[in-house]
């Protein structure tokens, strides 16, 4: 995967959209020109940091289309929305669905490299947490079934005695399945564990 920025311009005026590409590039961002949604989704979405210019109105499915349809996809791709009209409506209903910014046409080049910057530190956040879940349910999906039930009842705040009585095993088998999935799940203490377990609680809402 390449650790380069992509900047996705999605805009229906031809040179608007050049000048556009031609400033990015110029400005050592590698991007990607497309005149409609339909041109943008034509093109299976690559798996590196970047962001998203957008039009709001277009011939076909509108700016504002193609973000919600982002999201049911679970595309976390940040958003910058551009527009002509100064529609306090469509700026609420971007920025509520999570628009990184809402910027008027003509753009002015400070706006929209601050824009960018800040969509591609959000994009970073976003993609740090995205790995750190995915590490997560790895170490999780490693466990034995013997230490997951074991696991299940030591963050209920159960202790070894009562746990060896429900399980049917000997408590220094408690013991030791539970010495293995701490060391498993990365954690050192009780107090790592509840705040690991209320991590993949929240992941598995």
């Amino acid at each position: 995967m390449s650790t380069t920025p992509l900047i996705h311009v999605v805009d229906d005026d031809d040179s608007l959209r050049t000048a556009l590409l031609r400033l990015l590039g110029a400005a050592g961002f590698e991007v990607r020109g497309y005149a409609s949604t339909g041109d943008f989704l034509l093109y299976p979405l690559p798996d590196r940091p970047g962001c998203l210019l957008l039009d709001v109105r277009m011939p076909g499915p509108s700016g504002l289309e193609l973000q919600a349809a982002l999201q049911r996809q679970g595309v976390a791709l940040p958003v910058i929305f551009l527009t002509g009209y100064a529609d306090v409506a469509d700026s609420v209903r971007a920025m509520k669905a999570g628009a990184v910014d809402f910027l008027a046409k003509p753009v002015e080049r400070a706006a929209l490299f601050d824009a960018i910057q800040r969509a591609l530190a959000c994009d970073a956040v976003q993609r740090t947490a995205r790995q750190e879940a995915e590490q997560l349910r790895a170490r999780f999906a490693s466990l034995t079934l013997r230490e997951r039930a074991v696991f299940d009842r030591v963050i209920t705040g159960k202790i070894n005695k009562q746990i060896a009585e429900e399980l049917g095993i000997a408590e220094r088998t408690v013991k030791m399945q539970r010495a293995q999935f701490m060391v498993k799940l990365g954690v050192n203490s009780v107090a790592e564990l509840g705040r690991l377990a209320e991590r993949l609680r929240r992941l598995s809402d």
